[in-house]
């Protein structure tokens, strides 16, 4: 019964295995390996039961059938990840042997791979470890050491021998940002960490290499190479590292400056390995391997007929788009194509006349089957939806054909000779129907898109038609068969370059102009769906009598706005930046920034992973930025955070002369400033005017800002230490709700007559999991616990937000998105 309902509506079960493993997605913890398996055992012996009921249970007992599949095979394939490391060993000198599994990254100061662990011992004995750690070996520009120099290269193969220390793997958790724990989940990596080489600890040795990764030798053999050519003939670096991303995945070699031009011009699917270039190139080898079968002589004339030309051409240009997405590291975008295309492939190789819908959802499922985090992505609903569009939106050849009407052929017509200027004016048509048919197309996916980008990233381009149109057979038809035809020819490596150039130069003058892309406020996902459903009914073909509606449904998704505190009150959200400090204070119609977060490398910093994409999701428009003090967990992200945030002011108590001031004339913070916002008081505490110059410690001119609204008081300490506390309480600090735990918890503050004196209902410490320092220090903690507040932190609460109306809540990010790939620390 099951199987040929499944047959006679498979649109219908493949939507329920998606709803399935959607379902299961949500997740907060996984159950028992048993569950899952007794729930396939269940779902197979439904349609059993269901032998005597009517046809539509019948129905609804199949779909349930097919989605309890789904849910319960998900649950298994999750449990086969489940790799955790024991907190015994976190933080502890571990000596292990392991082979680098995959092309190392290049940083300015050392490696990050991934690294397969074949033995691990503590002191000599023998522990359990994760079998795949992600690990980063750093030279002397990191350590303090000085007499460390930058690591020698690694090579995918390699067997090592290191000293390392690990964690478990922990990430920032913030409103709709980045998910760093479910990318480490999906490559399979449980544990990160660092490779150790102190005085105390053994050099690390390097044992051979062991074969047993060649594809990804050979992909670091070639960036290597093309890097090295390319900077030999004086190409520019921005190039190199793009060509370096088409060939071999590399996106790390694209800086970061870069990516923003291309989000600007919305053509970032274009510079890395992704489904345009994975699936053009299977299109391409498939047209030329059937013109070559079907001309060739060397079969006979039963060859063709034996193995259609068609069906010769598919199969060989699958091969070759799998070739490809596995030689450039088989990333998770590369796999979906190769999956998609492998199922279209099948389907039309069948005898059967498939409907687009079917073939559309079948792909979707084959991949969701092999990778069910892959609906948590942008680029799973990006690629998708806009293939569903473009096939939705077709004509099916079936449809035109019985639409037109039957034609009698005309000999006479067929036998006269045409003139060359009819010959000219055909294939002129024939070509600009071509280019008209390329822009409906992109104008068809900017328009479809465009709910899913604001859900997603929070703007769109209003560039990135044109800047499509150029780019996308510029890259694909140009640059990356050329970039290809480097691993045998050399020399092509530069004349992919050459052609790059002038590409990359136009498309950093399209992101100058000043609506380049517009930024907006993300939508809730409700919205965004009503959104997606005007879009694609604007993009359809049909009458404008109702594909208008889709405008209605469109705003929605582009007028929306956070709310925001009502005047009088104010919320705080403490944004999970590590060891660092970052507050977004918010009233009914200003924001300020508190501090700017650390600096993670020379690289990345908390401005560029956290605060800009928390500011644009919400479209906040920061009046101020306050510095506290110049240490650079506080100020780390700060010039990320002006560039992209010009019209607000900085308040620091930074030195005349530091290069943030350079950039940008500030405010002094001195005790005293107040200013008020929406009915909410602002007012700047510490330091007094005379400290500065004279305070030997950075944390002693740490700006203390008290914000006091119609329901609550919160105070922002700084890095202060015990003897700004007395200043404090000389001056007589008042009581509070909300407390920022002053240096993060170290035992040189928080002062038991501090804690005394504010009386504060929350207490909030924002310190990185396992830091160096160990913040927040155990006695400290005790403290707050005896003072009688509630005790938040970073690491169990992720980014924290609380409002001055309701002093006694905080609403933990991280328990609030919970799922079962997130780490749980301890106590």
């Amino acid at each position: 019964m099951a199987s040929a309902w499944l047959v006679r509506h498979l649109s219908g079960a493949l939507l329920a295995w998606l709803a399935g493993a959607a379902l299961q997605l949500q997740q907060p913890a996984l159950w028992p390996a048993g569950v899952y398996a007794a729930l396939v055992a269940a779902a197979l012996l439904l349609p059993l039961g269901l032998r005597c009921w009517s046809p539509g249970v019948q129905r609804i007992g199949a779909l349930l059938m097919v989605l309890t599949l789904a849910f319960a095979w998900c649950g298994l394939l999750a449990w086969t990840r489940m790799h955790t490391l024991s907190p015994a060993l976190e933080g502890r000198d571990l000596d292990v042997v392991g082979v680098v599994e995959a092309m190392p990254q290049r940083q300015d100061v050392g490696w990050r791979f991934r690294l397969r662990i074949e033995q691990a011992a503590l002191q000599g004995q023998a522990v359990q470890v994760p079998s795949q750690v992600y690990l980063g070996w750093y030279g002397a520009s990191s350590r303090d050491d000085p007499q460390l120099s930058v690591p020698e290269p690694v090579q995918a193969g390699e067997r090592w021998r290191l000293r390392v220390r690990l964690k478990a793997a922990h990430g920032h958790i913030n409103p709709r940002g980045f998910d760093y724990e479910l990318w480490l989940w999906e490559q399979g990596i449980c544990a990160t960490g660092y490779v150790r080489q102190g005085r105390g600890d053994p050099a690390p040795q390097r044992l051979g290499q062991s074969w047993r990764h060649p594809l990804e030798w050979a992909r670091q053999q070639v960036r290597d190479r093309m890097l090295a050519r390319l900077a030999s003939s004086g190409t520019e670096s921005t190039v190199a590292g793009i060509l370096a991303a088409l060939v071999t995945g590399d996106q790390a070699a694209i800086e970061r400056s870069e990516w923003d031009i291309f989000r600007a011009t919305g053509v970032t699917h274009l510079m890395s390995i992704s489904g345009v270039h994975v699936t053009l190139l299977g299109w391409l080898v498939a047209l030329a391997v059937t013109a070559l079968w079907r001309r060739s002589a060397l079969w006979g004339s039963s060859g063709p007929l034996h193995r259609p030309a068609p069906t010769v051409g598919a199969v060989t240009g699958w091969g070759v788009a799998a070739a490809y997405a596995l030689f450039s590291g088989w990333g998770v975008p590369a796999q979906r194509t190769v999956w998609m295309l492998a199922v279209v492939t099948v389907l039309r190789l069948s005898a059967r006349d498939w409907h687009w819908r079917q073939v559309w959802l079948l792909a979707a499922v084959v991949v969701v089957a092999f990778d069910p985090w892959a609906l948590l992505q942008p680029g799973f609903w990006l690629s998708f939806v806009a293939v569903g569009v473009l096939l939705a939106s077709g004509q099916p050849q079936s449809e035109s054909q019985a639409e037109a009407p039957p034609s009698v052929p005309d000999t006479q017509a067929e036998n006269t000779p045409r003139a060359p200027s009819s010959l000219w004016r055909g294939r002129m048509t024939r070509v600009w129907r071509r280019v008209w048919g390329l822009w409906r197309e992109q104008a068809l996916i900017t328009l479809a898109l465009l709910p899913l980008s604001l859900l997603f990233f929070g703007q769109f381009s209003l560039v990135g038609l044109l800047a499509n149109l150029v780019a996308i057979p510029w890259v694909t038809l140009l640059v990356t068969p050329l970039a290809l035809l480097g691993m045998l020819l050399p020399w092509s490596w530069d004349l992919a370059g050459a052609l790059l150039q002038p590409l990359v130069w136009w498309l950093g003058q399209l992101a100058t102009w000043r609506w380049a892309s517009v930024s907006l406020a993300m939508p809730p996902w409700p919205l965004a769906v009503v959104g997606l459903a005007g879009a694609v009914a604007l993009s359809l073909r049909g009458p404008w009598s109702w594909r208008v509606w889709g405008v209605p449904m469109l705003l929605p998704a582009m007028l929306w706005q956070p709310p925001r505190p009502a005047p009088g009150t104010f919320d705080l959200l403490a944004a999970d930046v590590g060891q660092g400090t970052a507050v977004l204070v918010r009233t009914a119609s200003h924001s300020l920034l508190y501090d700017a977060g650390p600096r993670y490398s020379p690289e990345s910093d908390a401005g560029h992973r956290v605060l800009v994409p928390l500011l644009a999701q919400a479209s906040e428009q920061l009046d101020v930025l306050m510095l506290s003090h110049r240490d650079a967990d506080h100020t780390g992200g700060a010039k990320t955070v002006l560039a992209m945030q010009k019209q607000a002011v900085l308040w620091s108590s930074l030195e005349p002369g530091h290069p943030l001031l350079s950039e940008q004339a500030g405010q002094r913070c001195e005790a005293g400033q107040q200013w008020i916002w929406d009915g909410v008081h602002f007012e700047i505490v510490h330091p007094l005017a005379q400290d500065h110059g004279q305070a030997r410690k950075t944390n002693a001119l740490s700006c203390v800002l008290l914000i006091r609204g119609a329901q609550g008081k919160a105070l922002l300490t700084g890095d202060i230490e015990a003897q700004q506390e007395r200043d404090l309480l000389q001056r007589g600090v008042p009581a509070v709700d909300f407390v920022l735990v002053p240096h993060h918890g170290s035992k040189t503050s928080s002062t038991p007559e501090f804690l005394q004196a504010l009386q504060a209902r929350i207490a909030l410490a924002q310190a990185g999991y396992r830091n160096r320092f160990g913040h927040p220090a155990p006695p400290v903690l005790e403290r707050y616990l005896e003072a009688g507040m509630a005790w938040k932190d970073s690491v169990h609460c992720g980014a924290a937000l609380w409002r001055s109306d309701a002093p006694d809540d905080v609403r933990c990010e991280r328990l609030a998105q919970q799922r079962y790939w997130h780490h749980t620390p301890q106590p």
